[in-house]
């Protein structure tokens, strides 16, 4: 079996919104209000993907969720007309476009059963996204249908999880057995910690792993405290390379020394807190990077604009790959619709290391399926939505009228009835 990875990113959808709805999240709540551009934003994320592609990457694809939700408000006792403000905008969120928080997700290298493992995440701290999982559910067990995969049913409430953007994996390469890295928190001065260990504890039992070759590491509080809401915001893993903020961990000297008996080959890039601050690190996503493998050997960064705007941030990239160190190449995209509202390159996107065969092709992407979705957008994606029309009858139908065109463009639209 050829194992590649491939990185599943969700398609922005055309409820896209500024509500400001994620505490701790602080380009979400600084932005809450401002008009926003469905249709540009999920163009930007086509191309994206299209970079990736470029970059000859295999890229897949999550739809957006039905939005507004409107069994999640029938459990609430109301519908969308008559529900007080701050439900309407919970339930017409579109964050389920950060495809990171979709599940967590074990390779089959990994895992005593040989098979590849998925949990939804429950993101149950935060009301807009608790209603995310069951849609996120159906589209797994559709996409991972294949015995190749293991889909299991999100860990329970109360103990929160938030997927693989609170998870990473270091291997020798991404068919290889590796080490599975699970980072929870702890609190943060006014913000929630959205990780809980005992949820990343029942994910590692659940997925079979080796005890011996998982860990599982506290985030830092002052790294939550300064916006760093998951893991993903303050440290990305990528084959045999950590690169992460100096305070991204509670102890990171104890850390280390646990990845390096577990993995001596580890390559770690640590970015001095001196040079770059928690501050500059949440306000440029640069580890919100996607950080990959290119088919011709090396790794790169694919960063979002934001990290080349900010001096100190783009001076300590420079000489990274002016030096000798395994990363060696910036992409910058740009992604600006999901960076105001909190989510750079890496939120938009799952990484699954599987082959591509035992995958449903209706979720992987080429140019070609891309520009099918890109006509989709541009004809019925809403060009702007004020934050003061979320209640718009008008509006609500136009937007769900185009996630069924595009259910239908992909031949998905059996997913409406999950």
């Amino acid at each position: 079996m050829a194992l590649m990875e491939i990185n599943f990113d969700g398609l922005i959808g055309p409820s896209h919104n500024y509500a400001g709805l994620s505490l701790g999240n602080l380009a979400a709540t600084t932005n809450r209000g401002r008009p926003s551009s469905p249709r540009a934003a999920a163009l930007e994320g086509v191309g994206k993907m299209r970079a990736n592609l470029a970059l000859g990457l295999s890229q897949g694809i999550f739809v957006p969720q039905p939005r507004p939700d409107h069994r999640w408000l029938a459990s609430l006792a109301t519908n969308y007309a008559d529900a007080p403000p701050h439900l309407k905008a919970q339930a017409l969120s579109a964050s389920s476009m950060w495809a990171a928080n979709a599940a967590t997700v074990s390779p089959a290298p990994d895992t005593l059963d040989g098979r590849c493992h998925l949990t939804p995440a429950n993101l149950v701290t935060m009301p807009h996204r608790s209603h995310e999982w069951p849609f996120t559910l159906a589209q797994l067990r559709l996409a991972f249908a294949n015995p190749a995969f293991a889909v299991h049913d999100p860990v329970p409430a109360p103990f929160g999880d938030e997927g693989a953007a609170n998870h990473m994996r270091l291997c020798p390469q991404h068919g290889r057995p590796g080490v599975e890295i699970f980072v929870y928190g702890v609190s943060g001065g006014p913000f929630p910690a959205r990780q809980h260990r005992e949820a990343s504890e029942a994910i590692a039992r659940a997925h079979r792993l080796n005890p011996d070759q998982t860990i599982f590491v506290q985030q830092s509080e002052e790294a939550i405290a300064a916006g760093a809401f998951h893991n993903d915001v303050v440290a990305v893993a990528n084959e045999n390379v950590l690169f992460t903020h100096q305070l991204a961990f509670a102890k990171p000297a104890e850390f280390q020394v646990a990845l390096y008996e577990k993995m001596p080959g580890v390559q770690v890039v640590e970015v001095p807190a001196d040079r770059v601050s928690l501050r500059e690190a949440v306000a440029s996503y640069l580890f919100n990077a996607q950080l990959v493998s290119l088919p011709e050997g090396g790794m790169a960064l694919v960063l979002p604009a934001e990290a080349r705007e900010l001096t100190n941030v783009w001076n300590w990239l420079q000489e990274m790959v002016a030096g000798n160190g395994p990363i060696r190449r910036l992409e910058v995209v740009d992604v600006r619709q999901s960076m105001t509202n909190g989510g750079g390159p890496a939120c938009l996107r799952l990484r699954v290391v599987a082959d591509p065969a035992t995958i449903d092709p209706r979720f992987l992407v080429d140019d070609e399926k891309l520009d099918a979705i890109a006509k989709v957008v541009e004809a019925h994606w809403p060009e702007a939505i004020d934050h003061d029309s979320i209640g718009d009858p008008a509006l609500i139908a136009d937007i769900e009228r185009a996630h069924r065109t595009l259910l239908e463009t992909l031949d998905l639209v059996g997913l409406l009835d999950s």
